[in-house]
């Protein structure tokens, strides 16, 4: 069983709680509140700032010009790519991106950085895939879920580009290419190192939870 195959096992039932998420389903529907969405774009913003640091350091402990080029590219496409979508539904809600930076981070958002963050600081190459890897993996498993259940009545949903985005194709290439990149790195891993491994992609699918959990309570 590839590694990818085994860790989506042990958080399936974590992330069916995604898509059971009354935010998630209410993006699907276009009933979710857009004040609720915009302090969630402001969180997800400010937390995609943060996350790329951490293919940074994917850029500093790679071993080869391929590897670089591969984590380069993550940088890229989280910055410009994925930030893109946040950044033109803000400017409906009349907040520009200078704007956000100064923005507080909620607790969740805070926690769930910081864990990452020291990962990439202190861990290898295949520490800082574990961590990364169920953010891009379950907004891309979330988008599609979306656009199938919901693809009778997306042409008037507000959140359309929302799961245009992360259902789109080539968002789906990027996140085919990680779980590629996973199990290529760690096809001959130890036991030990497999455990490892399975106990971080656990912990930040479930800091994944905490964040829709925070992004529905706002407000409230």
């Amino acid at each position: 069983m590839k590694i990818s195959e085994y860790l989506l096992k042990e958080v399936k039932h974590i992330w069916d709680k995604y898509i059971d998420h009354p935010f998630v389903k209410e993006i699907g529907n276009g009933s979710l509140p857009k004040e609720k969405f915009k302090a969630y774009l402001i969180q997800d913003y400010l937390y995609l700032k943060e996350y790329s640091k951490v293919f940074c350091m994917g850029v500093v402990k790679a071993k080869t010009m391929d590897e670089m080029r591969f984590f380069y590219k993550s940088i890229k496409g989280t910055m410009e790519d994925e930030t893109a979508v946040h950044i033109e539904y803000l400017k409906k809600f009349g907040i520009k991106e200078i704007e956000i930076e100064s923005m507080d981070m909620e607790l969740v958002t805070t926690s769930y950085i910081s864990y990452m963050q020291a990962l990439s600081l202190t861990g290898d190459l295949e520490d800082i895939v574990a961590t990364t890897l169920p953010c891009t993996w379950s907004y891309n498993y979330i988008g599609k879920y979306l656009k199938d259940k919901y693809a009778d009545c997306l042409e008037d949903n507000y959140y359309r580009a929302w799961i245009d985005t992360y259902a789109s194709e080539g968002y789906s290439k990027f996140t085919d290419e990680w779980i590629d990149y996973i199990d290529d790195i760690c096809s001959d891993i130890t036991d030990e190192k497999k455990e490892k491994i399975k106990d971080i992609f656990i912990k930040s699918s479930l800091y994944e939870l905490q964040f829709w959990d925070m992004a529905y309570k706002s407000l409230d």
